[in-house]
């Protein structure tokens, strides 16, 4: 994961050589880069299937909510997604439900994982929307980005998830914290017979 010592080095040389040099929007673009840095790490233990490491990147409190989109008029965008904890989504759980979905994929009876699913997580336009603390009592941005999910299991058996992530991360003491993830699927009907994988 990237670590904030080197951050700060490069900002106080900034200021040293540059005087007229924009800090603020130099501090984002290096915001942005540890963000996305620690997204592609976050894909990388996924596609690896280090599922327990991939665990403490969640906060205690975090929470997954994937709705399910619906085909609806052009003037009725706010009903295209069902709603959180009121209408059936995809997914829409806790830490804890995640923790015993990783769980019973590890003690290898778990019928729609074996085999095992070969995945690749592709990230990508990751963008801060929103940033909120500071260095001492810990960052906490809100951030978007693109994503495709490639699942091969068997011989046959393919699937192709795409849509948009929209994550709160929290920085404390030089480690980031995955705090809520919303995934918006482009698709409204999946082909896939199971959902097994991590977004």
């Amino acid at each position: 994961m990237a670590n904030a010592k080197p951050l700060a080095l490069m900002t106080a040389l900034a200021r040293l050589t540059m005087p007229d040099f924009d800090h603020s929007e130099f501090n984002r673009i290096l915001l942005e880069r540890e963000v996305e840095r620690f997204l592609y790490d976050e894909a990388e233990l996924l596609d690896a299937r280090q599922f327990s490491a991939w665990l403490d990147l969640l906060d205690d409190e975090f929470r997954l909510y994937v709705p399910i989109t619906q085909n609806v008029r052009y003037d009725m965008k706010d009903q295209e997604l069902s709603g959180e904890q009121r209408d059936m989504c995809w997914f829409d759980e806790g830490k804890e439900t995640i923790r015993q979905r990783v769980e019973q994929i590890a003690t290898g009876l778990h019928w729609a994982e074996e085999p095992r699913s070969r995945t690749t997580h592709m990230i990508s336009n990751v963008r801060i929307k929103e940033v909120a603390g500071d260095e001492a009592n810990g960052h906490v941005v809100s951030v978007s980005s693109a994503f495709l999910l490639y699942r091969n299991r068997g011989q046959i058996e393919t699937d192709f998830l795409v849509g948009r992530r929209l994550d709160r991360l929290r920085r404390h003491e030089g480690s980031w914290k995955i705090e809520r993830r919303e995934v918006h699927l482009s698709q409204s009907v999946l082909l896939a017979k199971n959902l097994t994988t991590f977004f």
